[in-house]
């Protein structure tokens, strides 16, 4: 992942003869059965990372199974969809969830700060390195989660005033730098980090993380976009259904709760284990 990040600050470049379709405002010489391929990927996607998190477990895989000589261009049109989604998921959130700006709105932005950081360190970090580190996180997540079954259903905050903005924050700035680097499972770990460091129940730590995975992804599309890695045709078809993912997610978790997203939480760790484990024995 960190080659691909470092290559994505160079504009990609292809021939004349690949496609009309190749660059720029287009659908990255796809036909439609991998169009629509695509666009399923990113409509569940979308519901999953809604709720819990993890959503790029399924959009990132399929996309660079589509193009698989193209992975900056993959990420790329990954994070514009995702955007769109998480922001969406955020502001259907924010409408039936109280979230205290004082803590979340700095939290987002050290965010913003890290991912941008952690972009351009992505060069200086072997792959397999931070995969192994993410898979020592999602195995002691899950076991934590395993251990305590009440965790997450119900609000116990840890910390009052300007020390939970600043352990917030603390973990906005290193998350975020993760997923600057273009590491798996941002939204499964902002999501842990305020439900069992902070205290959050599941469906308020939720609605927190959609916004600072907001300024995670943005941070990261500032450094992808320019170096012309993004397809912007499949982008926006795959934003669309992303979005309609988001929507139904964020209605399944409002009227669910915390006990039901906490079943789809465990099943997402669970399953970014797997992931994480196959890419570190299989390549």
């Amino acid at each position: 992942m960190s080659d691909s990040v470092r290559a994505g600050r160079h504009r990609l470049n292809f021939s004349p003869g690949e496609s009309l379709f190749v660059h720029g405002a287009s659908f990255a010489h796809l036909g439609l059965p991998g169009i629509l391929f695509a666009c399923v990927a990113a409509l569940v996607a979308g519901c999953v990372d809604a709720m819990v998190g993890g959503g790029g477990l399924i959009q990132v895989p399929a996309l660079l199974f589509l193009m698989p000589r193209t992975p900056v261009l993959a990420l790329g049109t990954n994070k514009v969809a995702s955007f769109v989604g998480t922001s969406t998921a955020a502001a259907r959130y924010l409408r039936v969830t109280k979230v205290e700006w004082r803590e979340t709105a700095p939290m987002a932005l050290v965010a913003l700060i890290g991912s941008l950081c952690g972009a351009h360190a992505a060069s200086l970090m072997p792959a397999t390195l931070l995969d192994s580190i993410v898979l020592a996180a999602m195995v002691a997540i899950g076991i934590y989660l395993w251990r305590n079954k009440t965790l997450g259903v119900v609000e116990d905050l840890r910390f009052d005033g300007l020390v939970r903005i600043g352990i917030m924050g603390t973990g906005g700035l290193v998350i975020g730098f993760w997923d600057g680097m273009a590491g798996p499972g941002t939204g499964s770990l902002l999501i842990f980090f305020l439900v069992g460091v902070v205290g959050f129940e599941f469906v308020r730590a939720s609605a927190v993380s959609k916004v600072v995975n907001c300024a995670t992804n943005l941070g990261a599309l500032i450094v992808f976009a320019p170096g012309g890695s993004v397809a912007w045709g499949l982008a926006a078809a795959m934003a669309v259904c992303n979005l309609s993912g988001a929507l139904i997610g964020t209605a399944l978790a409002a009227t669910r709760g915390s006990a039901f997203i906490r079943k789809i939480f465990f099943g997402v760790v669970s399953l970014l284990i797997i992931s994480v484990a196959g890419k570190l024995a299989f390549g």
